[in-house]
């Protein structure tokens, strides 16, 4: 689950994706200015799809889209990977992104798992943990990280590898 803008084939998860033929990668649409609801509907038709529950893949804005759908779906995910959780009212929050506020702050109903960096622009540590906290996910602090995306130095990210590996287990 890409977030804002899509992940371009730098990105850690296209790289994990080709690694991996049956994975899936689900096309939200409308990636410069994406709807919540849009985008929900679209998850929640590619999990229906699915022969069991998937494991949710998510960066950035897509850890928003997992907390909107899970307090929605009807349909069940085996758990959640989330990566880089923007902070919407921060100034690099997208502007064209609507209909994600105010965020879903109840349990997961999934095990999942939060990754955070110390210096990510569009997401303070603070606002990850208070997410995590609240869907009941593990936090993982990496320190100075950025987005953790390309332009942060996350090409295949091995070490996030490691941590998804964890989640599967």
């Amino acid at each position: 689950l890409p977030g804002f803008g899509n992940s371009g084939p730098r990105h850690w998860q296209t790289l994990w994706a080709a690694r991996h033929p049956g994975w899936t990668r689900v096309e939200l649409g409308q990636w410069d200015a994406p709807h919540c609801d849009q985008w929900v509907l679209a998850l929640d038709q590619a999990v229906r799809r699915c022969p069991s529950p998937p494991l949710l893949v998510a960066h950035s804005l897509a850890c928003l889209l997992v907390a909107h759908w899970a307090s929605r779906a009807t349909a069940a995910a085996h758990g959640a990977f989330l990566v880089a959780i923007p902070e919407p009212g921060t100034p690099c929050f997208p502007p064209t992104a609507t209909g994600f506020t105010p965020v879903p702050m109840s349990p997961l109903p999934f095990p999942s798992l939060v990754v955070a960096s110390v210096n990510d622009p569009f997401g303070s540590l603070a606002h990850a943990q208070r997410c995590a906290s609240a869907w009941g996910s593990r936090c993982v602090n990496i320190g100075e990280a950025g987005h953790i995306n390309v332009e942060s130095g996350h090409g295949a990210w091995v070490e996030g590898y490691l941590l998804f590996e964890e989640l599967q287990r």
